[in-house]
């Protein structure tokens, strides 16, 4: 064993280099979140002149009649949203999971689709199908899409797999006694769905109602494509900040928008701490074929997958016509984006360089920040306020975050002001973007590790970094992976966290399509939002391959036991 973990090291110099680690890790999730937010709230209870004014920005916010309708707009359209996607997701997760329709993986992979489009897609879509152009615009019975139908529908698309996801884990992990309890006891089909499989899965279609919620009031790309002059507080921040320079009351509209997502984000992880795990002693449940079941939930499953494709497919179509609806000929005309008005082959190469670079610092820097959470003894509350940090951008919305790097990167005064306007500031941002969840998923992976591995190299004075260079990292590689993917996919989607920060060398893909979109040439965005599209099944078609490949080489004993 001691040859295989190498030489020897002091546990003194051990110790210190991990507290070292430990300190280091703060101090980026300090300048990285803590003073960026802390410069966001500084600036909202300021006035021009930097004067400290208490609330008077929020009383100047609540005066303005427009402003405090784009609040009860953002919470109505969110809460719409919320019951649509939680409703049809439940009922694609329960047909996924608990009964035998056919096709179910292709219907999985349709549903997930949308996680590799950015939210900008399925807007440009609607107005293809529904505008005042579109396909089919009279299905709306003479209703516009652009204002709060829109919206809807958009954000429908959008979060539908995010919802999915989290019931799909929550119906998946069902205690199968408990049914052949039920059927021993002559209970129907609808009282043991009312009294095992509902109450099962509360938790999870509690998740998945704020997960959605969060995620529509916070997204920018749907209403600002879609949303006409329904304003909304995503699109009045960008307003604030962009169109009329108002950093104090873009700060104030931030600071607003945070607030209801905060509140999802703290309810959640209340409920969470409620979710009782499964006994040790659990069956899984296998579902039976049943006709009366099975054929209503397979034309449910049929109609919501040819909606989702519908809007893809209408993205693609669109991108690949001459000049809509005059020219319906088919061309590549629209993806020469260097003769596109607000659009150019350089964005879509940022987008891979940033994708590509925030996928290595990111995996890199949450890995390692978890493992030192984890794997390390010392420091206990240094650790225990790390993990608190590194739970806090799941709460802060994108938009929040980029005005928030604003605030603390552009002021003059700030040694890191040479940051503003590169490629490294896009980075850092989308990395403190999706901390959270590259963090949590890190942490699951380490605490699925046998403990001895640490006991065994303390009994050996093994340095920290062999062990987890030796035996850690090849134990998670798939965790290690995932994290890359998970990374690389949403820097590459992702417009809300960075439409403050790219300067004209560093401007993105998704931020493209937004520039092709104000002026006009619908095609060529949409048009790049195929392409992103494409380019993240593509590189995800590639990943899974890769990573069944690195892990039959490395981790042998994985594909033994499969077989």
């Amino acid at each position: 064993m001691s040859a295989v973990l190498g030489p020897v090291v002091t546990r003194d110099a051990n110790a210190f280099w991990l507290r070292a680690g430990l300190w280091l890790l703060l101090a980026y999730l300090g300048v990285t979140l803590l003073l960026p937010l802390y410069a966001l709230l500084s600036r909202s209870v300021e006035d021009a002149a930097g004067h400290f004014i208490g609330l008077a920005n929020f009383a100047e916010y609540l005066s303005r009649p427009a402003l405090r309708a784009s609040l009860g707009n953002s919470l109505l359209v969110a809460g719409l949203t919320t019951l649509i996607v939680t409703a049809t997701a439940f009922v694609y997760a329960y047909a996924l999971t608990r009964s035998c329709i056919p096709a179910r993986g292709a219907f999985r992979l349709v549903a997930l689709s949308p996680l590799l489009a950015p939210s900008l897609l399925p807007a440009i879509a609607l107005v293809y199908l529904f505008g005042r152009q579109g396909v089919i615009r009279d299905w709306l019975f003479g209703e516009p899409i652009y204002g709060p139908i829109g919206i809807v529908i958009g954000s429908c698309f959008w979060t539908f797999p995010h919802a999915l996801t989290i019931l799909l884990i929550a119906l998946a992990g069902a205690d199968g006694r408990l049914y052949e309890a039920a059927t021993a006891l002559g209970s129907s089909h609808w009282r043991t769905f009312r009294t095992v499989t509902l109450p099962g899965a509360k938790y999870g279609l509690i998740s998945a109602a704020l997960v959605t919620f969060t995620l529509t009031l916070t997204d920018f790309g749907v209403p600002k494509v879609i949303g006409g002059d329904y304003p909304v507080l995503a699109t009045d921040v960008y307003k604030q900040v962009v169109g009329q320079q108002n950093f104090r009351m873009g700060a104030v509209v931030a600071i607003v928008l945070l607030l209801p997502a905060l509140a999802a984000f703290i309810l959640e992880r209340r409920i969470g701490r409620h979710h009782s795990a499964l006994s040790s002693r659990a069956q899984p449940y296998l579902p039976t074929p049943r006709p009366a079941r099975d054929w209503p939930l397979f034309a449910c499953c049929s109609l919501l997958a040819v909606a989702l494709l519908g809007i893809l497919g209408m993205a693609v179509y669109a991108s690949l016509v001459r000049l809509w609806p005059y020219d319906l000929t088919l061309t590549l005309a629209n993806y020469n984006f260097d003769l596109r008005d607000g659009g150019s082959w350089l964005a879509y190469r940022n987008s891979l360089w940033l994708a590509t670079l925030t996928a290595l610092a990111g995996t890199t820097l949450v890995f390692l920040g978890a493992w030192l959470c984890e794997k390390v003894p010392a420091l206990p509350w240094l650790r225990g306020l790390i993990h608190m940090l590194a739970l806090l951008p799941m709460a802060v919305p994108g938009l929040v975050l980029g005005i928030a790097y604003i605030l603390f990167f552009n002021h003059p005064g700030n040694p890191l002001h040479g940051l503003y306007g590169t490629l490294a500031i896009l980075v850092i941002a989308t990395v403190a973007h999706f901390y959270t969840v590259g963090h949590l998923g890190a942490v699951t992976a380490l605490r699925q590790l046998d403990p001895e591995y640490e006991a065994v190299g303390a009994s050996l004075r093994t340095p920290a970094w062999r062990l987890l260079g030796r035996v850690t990292l090849p134990l998670c590689l798939p965790a290690l992976l995932d994290l890359a993917m998970y990374f690389f996919v949403n820097a590459l989607t992702t417009v809300s966290a960075v439409v403050f920060l790219y300067s004209p060398d560093t401007v993105l893909a998704a931020v493209a399509i937004l520039n092709m979109d104000d002026a006009g040439d619908v095609a060529g965005a949409a048009a790049m939002a195929v392409m992103i599209f494409l380019t993240a099944a593509m590189v995800r078609t590639l990943y899974a391959q890769l990573s069944a490949r690195l892990l039959r080489r490395l981790q042998p004993w994985r594909a033994g036991s499969r077989a």
